[in-house]
């Protein structure tokens, strides 16, 4: 069955089921063009990969796409820690926590001329740990002045409503979520794609060389067709809230919507 929203499905923002669809959206995204570019670009599935603690962990929620602890074994250590107020000495040994690094893999795709091996644009889906503070949010605002300071097309997806928006001067758009297609030859103009839950997900294109046909990203039926494969019809409860919450307003129709829904069934 497919998602009851007719845009972005604030459900699937949820931290134990958004991991997957960022690694679902990205593949997709690559096989797609793939398909369009011919023999003269590349597209490459890269990673970037950071160490984080646990206490850090916790600000920035679930991982993006792994969370592996040293040994390669995923991590389900409890962050929390034991206060335990000692009067006096004793012999008897006390609970600790230590902080254990974790490292967090976030996938990101190039497509790279296959002449000159140049990478030509650069495509980020952003994650929780970009949006929040700590040391992924750092690395991806250094990542992002360096593709922006550079001759490399950039774009960026931001499919989540909690967190603190990326740096766009005099950006006044309140929506839910955004697309930002920043052509090189254009800057320090953008293209700002705006929308909120109510909306379609509009379809955007992908910046090349400037003698070539750009591509047009369907990112609302890769995201359908993600949807159905990974059958989350059954893995979301529209009785319940979407986390992060939507605001009275935005629930109220969020609730309307999914109530006549379940009438025309």
């Amino acid at each position: 069955m497919p998602s009851p929203f007719p845009g972005m499905d604030p459900y699937l923002e949820h931290p134990d089921l958004w991991p997957g669809l960022h690694n679902r959206l990205i593949v997709r995204i690559a096989d797609l063009l793939s398909a369009q570019l011919g023999d003269k670009y590349s597209v490459s599935l890269d990673v970037r990969m950071y160490e984080i603690n646990d206490a850090e962990s916790v600000l920035v929620g679930l991982p993006d796409v792994s969370v592996l602890s040293k040994k390669g074994q995923v991590n389900t250590s409890n962050s929390t820690e034991y206060q335990v107020a000692v009067t006096e000495p004793s012999t008897k040994p006390i609970t600790v926590t230590l902080p254990i690094p974790i490292s967090i893999r976030e996938g990101y795709l190039e497509i790279q001329e296959v002449a000159t091996k140049e990478v030509i644009t650069a495509l980020e889906i952003l994650s929780p740990s970009n949006k929040r503070g700590g040391k992924g949010r750092e690395m991806y605002l250094e990542k992002r002045e360096k593709v922006l300071d550079s001759f490399t097309n950039f774009i960026e997806i931001d499919l989540l409503r909690r967190g603190q928006r990326m740096p766009i001067s005099n950006d006044k758009n309140k929506t839910h979520y955004r697309i930002l297609v920043s052509r090189k030859k254009q800057r320090p103009r953008a293209e700002l794609y705006a929308f909120n839950i109510q909306n379609k997900i509009p379809e955007f294109p992908l910046p090349l060389r400037p003698e070539d046909t750009e591509p047009i990203i369907d990112l609302q039926e890769l995201l359908t067709t993600i949807y159905d494969v990974g059958r989350y019809d059954l893995k979301i409860d529209y009785s319940q809230k979407p986390v992060p919450e939507l605001s009275e307003k935005d629930a109220t129709w969020a609730n309307n919507l999914l109530q006549q829904q379940t009438l025309e069934k």
